[in-house]
């Protein structure tokens, strides 16, 4: 070989490594921004009907996604499988780097601590203080109770509920109610925030105060996976939309609208 041939083969040879290490790189990237990813994912119930029908979809971390469509069209059965309530049927849900498709029971509550939920119907604990409301979530992963005092007035001036410790949740209207919800749901500082419908109880004024909340907390890198029938509230962010119908993905659109 000449001289000249072996200098051209020993640049190619470097140029390959570099190709297949930025290539790695890049691979590497795409996986640690990744935080979920369903793939080819069904649900069929016993009675024989089918909820989810083959969904792929990647929610990337730090993402803000409105999940919509009609009653029925597959929301409930998506964000149960998201909290493990449900298995799917086939195809598998990967959460970051592991695949959580038939985690063994054992497994699930620290997989649920990565989460914080928030329902529509608050699901406070009525005989509990909106301080201690927040610190039984924060007992359940272990948390000191110097931790838990330190950390309370942090979440809830983060939440605007300064003064509110003491009350009992019939004291609170319902946008003070979805608060301490939302502040039980961030208590752990969870990676993924999944909403359930988290206005449908509110009032359009108290609604846009909430979703000024969940902004806030998306704006300091919470992702969120936000179910919702609300058209205003889609239409006006305009956010990533996931839109479901007869189980099926029909759209999947980066800066959409309820259409």
């Amino acid at each position: 070989m000449s001289p000249f041939s072996v200098k051209t083969f020993v640049i190619f040879k470097i140029d390959l490594q570099i190709l297949i290490k930025e290539a790695y790189n890049n691979e590497h990237l795409e996986k640690e921004k990744l935080m979920l990813e369903l793939k080819e994912v069904s649900m069929r119930y016993p009675a024989g009907n089918v909820a989810l029908d083959n969904l792929s979809i990647e929610i990337d971390k730090g993402e803000f996604v409105f999940l919509i469509g009609a009653s029925g069209a597959g929301k409930s059965t998506f964000i149960k499988l998201l909290t493990k309530e449900l298995s799917p049927t086939s195809g598998q849900l990967w959460f970051e780097d592991k695949n959580i498709t038939k985690y063994h029971k054992r497994r699930i509550p620290h997989y649920r601590r990565n989460l914080g939920i928030v329902f529509q119907d608050y699901r406070l604990l009525e005989k509990e203080t909106v301080a201690e409301n927040i610190a039984f979530a924060m007992r359940i992963v272990g948390k000191k109770n110097r931790e838990i005092k330190r950390e309370l007035p942090l979440i809830l001036n983060l939440v605007g509920l300064n003064g509110k410790e003491k009350k009992f949740p019939d004291q609170l209207s319902g946008g003070e109610q979805q608060r301490v919800s939302i502040a039980r749901a961030i208590a752990n500082n969870p990676k993924l925030l999944i909403c359930d419908e988290p206005t449908g109880n509110l009032d359009p004024a108290t609604s846009w105060e909430l979703m000024d909340l969940l902004s806030k907390l998306h704006n300091h890198g919470t992702t969120i996976i936000m179910a919702t029938h609300s058209k205003d509230i889609v239409n006006t962010m305009q956010k990533r939309v996931i839109e479901l119908e007869d189980g099926k993905l029909i759209r999947d659109e980066k800066q959409g609208g309820y259409a």
